[in-house]
């Protein structure tokens, strides 16, 4: 199962780390990531394969929402099939 992670909020050291960290623990690979910083706001989206995980969307959602919390940014985990009909033009 493909997720798409997105990260947005104040810049500051760590929050790629952070994030990574939760997925590599979990055997969540990361297939692409992209991140900007602009006027120090931090932006990231993640596309990461979930197949291998035994962890569950669900818990992995509630790992990835927590840590965000907790660094002072918002980490949103969608299955890619959900996002992709979300921004669906």
């Amino acid at each position: 199962m493909k997720l798409v992670v997105t990260v947005v909020g104040k810049d500051r050291v760590g929050i790629i780390a952070a994030v990574t960290k939760i997925l590599a623990d979990n055997n969540v690979n990361i297939l692409s990531i992209n991140q900007n910083i602009l006027d120090g706001f931090f932006n990231m989206i993640l596309l990461a394969e979930a197949s291998e995980s035994k962890m569950s969307l669900v818990d992995l959602q509630k790992a990835l929402k927590d840590q965000g919390e907790e660094i002072g940014v918002e980490i949103k985990t969608q299955h890619q099939d959900i996002f992709d009909v979300m921004h669906k033009v």
